[in-house]
């Protein structure tokens, strides 16, 4: 049986359009299309309707989508009222586009780096924050962002320069972040599939690889596997697709920084078999053996 699937991709006005997005496209597409899986691209700002005749379709580099988050709302509208094959389905691309999640992910028993939400940048005291964190360095960011997108990295006293608009969220700075980095782990239909590090360039607090972030690969230990585990099990629904950001506090424990199931980089080109079992589980997803491939939930 012949399958069609369709990576959505950013919008050609958006800054993320002249990124690195479409290497990591490629990185899904070779071993989809060596399994004979017929791979095409859209921009995910393009008429729904045209997504019928795919088998699946996965927004995995709607980069940028933050930046017209009303768009993204209603687009998700329109994916879910058409019933589109969606390896993740549009209510969770909507719910994870807004990082709030964090505190409904906390209150079902998933361990998330504490975070204190306000309406308007303007209402934040950094003193205030600094106190209830109990942390003399903070981390201001967008509620809706991604790519540490508009993220400061601050102290009481300090001023906000090109501070987040609207919404936003303040956590305490871990400092692991600099030392053993930003453990992510990635899970494809429901399975643990590999898991990468992301350390920071000296100086810096941003790990990804636009900001001079180093990858490596990554064997994670047992506290990290059992708190990636909580997290999914906080989610409560079926995930095709997860990367499951964490770091560990000051006194060692491995805490959520953000659950991504939108359009993370699944860094295939850390995985052992180099993209071949996210190449199956799609094939066999799209084939219409979904829930088979999801097993029985989360494991490592």
């Amino acid at each position: 049986m012949s399958l069609n699937v369709c990576i959505l991709t950013p919008n050609p006005a958006d800054p993320a359009f002249d990124g690195r997005w479409s290497e990591v496209r490629d990185r899904m597409t070779a071993p989809l299309e060596a399994l004979g899986v017929r791979v095409a691209s859209r921009s995910w700002i393009e008429d729904p309707e045209g997504l019928q005749g795919f088998d699946l379709v996965l927004p995995l580099v709607t980069w940028g989508y933050h930046r017209d988050y009303d768009l993204w709302c209603a687009m998700t509208d329109a994916w879910g009222s058409l019933k589109l094959p969606f390896g993740n389905s549009p209510d969770v691309l909507r719910w994870n586009a807004d990082k709030g999640y964090l505190g409904r992910l906390k209150s079902k028993g998933a361990p998330v780096v504490p975070t204190l939400y306000v309406d308007r940048v303007a209402d934040i005291d950094l003193e205030s924050a600094a106190s209830a964190l109990a942390a003399e360095t903070l981390i201001v960011k967008p509620q809706v962002s991604a790519s540490a997108y508009r993220t400061l990295r601050v102290k009481p006293g300090d001023e906000l320069v090109d501070p987040p608009e609207g919404r936003a969220m303040v956590q305490p700075y871990l400092a692991h972040v600099e030392d053993e980095g930003e453990l992510s782990l990635i899970y494809i239909a429901g399975r643990f599939s590999h898991a990468i590090r992301k350390v920071a360039k000296a100086g810096d607090f941003r790990v990804q690889p636009e900001w001079g972030g180093q990858i490596s690969a990554y064997q994670p230990e047992d506290d990290v596997f059992r708190a990636a585990e909580d997290v999914l099990k906080a989610a409560g629904e079926p995930l095709f697709y997860a990367r499951v950001d964490m770091v560990r506090d000051d006194g060692g424990a491995p805490l959520l920084m953000e659950l991504e199931l939108i359009e993370p980089d699944l860094y295939l080109g850390f995985d052992p078999e180099r993209g071949a079992g996210f190449a199956r589980a799609v094939r066999d997803f799209a084939g219409g053996r979904g829930r088979a491939v999801f097993g029985d939930g989360p494991s490592a």
